[in-house]
């Protein structure tokens, strides 16, 4: 009986890290971003390590993913637990942090596939220690059918795959896409409230300003549009802006109307359109947002009367229109 409950919660435990690290993986930006908001003056005001946002959770997402793998097989299981151990109390720590001084309203322990609140969050961990410490103390339980060498290259084999995936999409877009503007989602919907809830909808802070007027409306309700995304211009690949005229330029003559959408100021939008001689002008929209459009800096986004049906990264510019 105690070797049916350890081995329960082995399954648990593996499952949650694995679950965990792979909504992760797919989208290691969004990670990023949660960790520049734990960094910040608000959070833990340890603002110098913002710059190593996206390594560290590159670093994370590996660490968590693979102890997942490796607690599954039964591969090294002192080693695995006691370091799962050492990051769920970690996180015990910062989650109560976070819910007791509310300071984070989502830890993004799961991405943006499962949203949870800071309290729920912390719970999440308490529960998971709960299994580990059996564990930890019932490690003989935990054995494999498979021999050390076949796990150990197992292991090697999972790990080559996350890396190439974390690499994949810095490179494109998250392969899937747990956000209010994936594909075949429509914006204007993501705005609706459901009946009978105060809570924000899904898109709660979509809009598109000019220096003269609001044009959301406009776009959104347009057969056809491409906006081209910059969340930071300045610290945008520039590079890319070269294709990026080519497309606009071939956009606008198959007849989409062409905007590009950034959180700079106005004089860094218009330095970049004066020298890429840019056919479109920058529309203003909150950074944050446009964070969560799209995971690129500069994306690409077409819009059919408001619905999401083409993402891609500034890098696969030249791909929009290949048949």
């Amino acid at each position: 009986m105690k070797g049916i409950l350890i081995f329960i919660a082995r399954i648990l435990v593996s499952f949650t890290f694995l679950y965990s690290g792979f909504v992760k993986l797919v989208d290691p930006l969004g990670s990023s971003y949660k960790f520049e908001e734990y960094f910040g003056a608000a959070v833990l005001n340890l603002e110098f390590l913002i710059p190593f946002a996206l390594p560290f959770s590159i670093l994370l997402i590996l660490v968590e993913i693979m102890l997942g793998v490796t607690l599954l097989i039964g591969y090294k299981p002192k080693t695995t637990l006691w370091s799962l151990f050492g990051i769920n109390l970690l996180f015990l720590f910062l989650t109560w942090y976070s819910a007791y001084y509310n300071k984070v309203t989502d830890c993004g322990c799961f991405g943006d596939a499962l949203k949870l609140s800071p309290w729920d969050t912390f719970y999440k961990n308490v529960v998971l220690m709960a299994l580990l410490l059996p564990l930890i103390f019932n490690k003989t339980f935990i054995t494999s059918l498979l021999s050390d060498k076949i796990m150990r290259n197992l292991s090697l084999l999972c790990f080559g795959v996350f890396v190439f995936i974390t690499y994949y999409v810095l490179v494109h877009l998250p392969i899937v896409d747990f956000r209010a503007y994936a594909i075949g989602k429509n914006i204007q919907q993501g705005m609706e409230y459901e009946d009978g809830s105060d809570e924000l909808p899904p898109v709660h802070d979509f809009f598109l300003e000019s220096e003269t007027e609001d044009l959301t409306e406009m776009i959104l309700n347009a057969d056809k549009a491409i906006l081209i995304i910059s969340y930071d211009i300045e610290n945008s690949s520039l590079e890319r802006f070269s294709a990026l005229k080519e497309l606009a330029d071939e956009a606008i003559s198959k007849g989409y109307i062409v905007y590009g959408v950034s959180a700079s100021s106005s004089e860094a939008t218009m330095g970049v359109q004066k020298e890429f001689d840019l056919p479109f002008e920058f529309l203003f929209c909150d950074g944050i947002t446009l964070k969560t459009i799209v995971r690129a800096n500069p994306g690409i986004v077409i819009l059919e009367k408001g619905t999401v049906v083409g993402k891609w990264n500034g890098s696969d510019a030249t791909a929009v229109f290949e048949e």
